[in-house]
Parts: structure tokens; C-alpha cells; sequence
């Protein structure tokens, strides 16, 4: 009886479609992720052309037929990749220019993170494929709105913790500021510049993006004084 009465619920449980269904879909994103785990890394090594989908499934303990299960094809595979290690690297970069006090050191924190990894280049490359490839493009179109809506709430929101003014919009100063790390990273690593050098490049292109509250008092008291000097004159 005992016996009975311990087991009935888990049987009931267990059966219910509910929960067969939640069980499911947990399942299938934890395989997802696995199987984006290992092929990343094998992606940015060696390349699409060079990865085939059983090293995949090797490494992620799985079969080729979940691959295609999951992702249809390993074009999509690798755009899905690119896409989400771009979003890990934005917010990698959010988190590396939290501790800036200026808006220059701002902009060195957000350069100096992007260009010390090649994940903007392994984006780029998706976008590449997806140009032959359309269906395909949804995925990096809502990637790269996501990619500019945090980044502008991540840039507003140190604007308004310090009290910067910023020289442009929010949305606008993220939009440049990933146009211009795609653009110097797809040049940077075709002439096989160091990331040293790709950060001081996306500094000078960038240049200045806001103003402390120090830059702001400096600049009235200046204007101030010329001011003050052509009314002597």
C-alpha cells in the first residue's frame, strides 16, 4: 500500500502533458546550448569550410542527427554562434567600462575589450554568409537591434550615474560605436594588426563621445572669460 501511494504521484506527474512538454523543451535548449558550446570555439579555429558536423557532434557528446535536428544546417549553426558570442561580448564590454569615472575612459574600456577578441570578426563573417544566404538574416537582424537597444540603455545609463553630456544619442552613439568596431576589426585582421592597434585605431575614429561634469565647467568657465574679455575690448 505504502508502496502504492508513494509511486502513483510521480506516474501521474510523469505522465501529465504538461509537464512531458516542459520536459521536452528543457531538454531541447540545454542540447542547444551544448551543441553551440562546442561548436564555437571549432567555428573560430578553423573556419566553416574547415568544421565538420561530427567534430561537432564529437565534442559535444552528441549525434549529427541532433545537429540538424536543432539547427537544419551547419550554416545556420554557425550564424546562431556568431550571433550569440557577439552578445557575449556586449555584454562582456557593458561590464569592463562600469568602473569608468570619465567618458574617456569610457570609450578606452568599451574599445580595449571589443578588439582583444575575435568575436566581432566571427560575426562579420556570418554577415557575410548570410548575404547568400536570406534566410538566415532574421537571426542577425534581431541580434544587431538587441546588440544597439542594450547598448544604448548601457550607455544612457552611465551617462545619467555620472552626469555626462553625451554629444549624441544614446542610440545613436551605439550604433557608431559597433559600426566602427566591425569596420576597423574587418580591416584591422585582414592586414594582421595587433589588438593593440585596433584599439587605438577605434579611439582616434571614435574620438570624443561625451563630456564629464569637469569638461562642462571648464568649457562655461572659458566661455565665460572670452566673453567677459570682448565686452572689456
Amino acid at each position: 500500500m505504502t508502496g502504492e501511494s508513494v509511486q502513483a504521484p510521480f506516474e501521474a506527474s510523469a505522465g501529465d502533458p504538461k509537464h512531458a512538454a516542459r520536459a521536452t523543451r528543457s531538454a531541447g535548449r540545454k542540447m542547444r546550448s551544448l551543441l553551440l558550446d562546442a561548436a564555437s570555439p571549432l567555428f573560430r579555429e578553423r573556419g566553416l569550410s574547415g568544421t565538420a558536423i561530427a567534430d561537432i557532434a564529437a565534442t559535444a557528446d552528441a549525434f549529427p542527427s541532433q545537429i540538424t535536428y536543432y539547427f537544419h544546417t551547419k550554416e545556420a549553426l554557425f550564424v546562431e554562434c556568431a550571433c550569440r558570442e557577439l552578445l557575449y561580448l556586449a555584454r562582456a564590454t557593458e561590464q569592463a567600462a562600469l568602473k569608468a569615472r570619465t567618458p574617456r575612459d569610457y570609450t578606452h574600456a568599451l574599445a580595449q575589450t571589443v578588439t582583444a577578441s575575435d568575436s566581432v570578426a566571427f560575426f562579420a563573417e556570418a554577415l557575410t554568409l548570410t548575404r547568400r544566404r536570406q534566410d538566415l538574416a532574421p537571426l542577425v537582424e534581431r541580434t544587431i537591434e538587441r546588440l544597439h537597444g542594450e547598448g544604448a540603455r548601457a550607455y544612457a545609463s552611465q551617462v545619467a550615474r555620472h552626469g555626462w553630456r553625451s554629444l549624441r544619442a544614446p542610440d545613436e552613439s551605439s550604433r557608431r560605436f559597433w559600426a566602427v568596431a566591425i569596420g576597423i576589426m574587418l580591416e584591422g585582421y585582414a592586414m594582421g594588426r595587433s589588438s593593440e592597434a585596433l584599439c587605438a585605431e577605434m579611439l582616434r575614429v571614435l574620438g570624443e563621445q561625451a563630456k564629464s561634469t569637469g569638461d562642462a565647467t571648464r568649457l562655461r568657465l572659458v566661455d565665460d572669460a572670452a566673453s567677459n574679455s570682448n565686452e572689456e575690448g
